[in-house]
């Protein structure tokens, strides 16, 4: 259904050239305030604007709700993948992230490995997740 997301806007960074684009979407369908459980979907976008092809090999994000509970997610790859991006190319995913509270932060880092094996982070820009649950005071 057309009205069960809330669009957000586009957050992006770029690291030695790879651009990393995230846009945030509240899931309204998927969320339930009861519980609580509000759920959101992240696409990331991952440009490689650099003239080296590199390898997604580790993903690592710390995710902080509104009262300020941090989890930290770390793992190999993306979706099960570790892509290779060759310059000029991207590769774009959706995950998703529940949370206890109606809003929150993510941020992380890509850990790449550039064709001549060298390791290096990529940083994911810091994003917000906000919900209209979210109850907003004026003071």
């Amino acid at each position: 259904m057309a009205g069960d997301e809330r669009k957000g806007q586009t957050y992006e960074s770029v690291t030695r050239g790879i651009r990393v684009s995230v846009s945030p979407h509240y899931l309204e369908d998927q969320s339930d305030p009861d519980e609580p459980r509000y759920v959101w979907a992240y696409t990331v976008r991952i440009n490689n604007e650099s003239n080296t092809a590199v390898q997604l090999r580790t993903r690592y994000w710390r995710i902080t709700d509104s009262r300020g509970q941090t989890d930290v997610v770390a793992g190999d790859g993306v979706v099960g993948e570790q892509p290779v991006i060759r310059p000029g190319e991207g590769f774009e995913y959706t995950s998703g992230a529940p949370l206890a509270t109606p809003s929150g932060l993510m941020v992380g880092a890509y850990g790449m490995e550039a064709n001549d094996g060298e390791l290096f982070d990529v940083d994911i820009p810091a994003f917000s997740l906000d919900s209209p649950h979210e109850l907003r005071q004026v003071h």
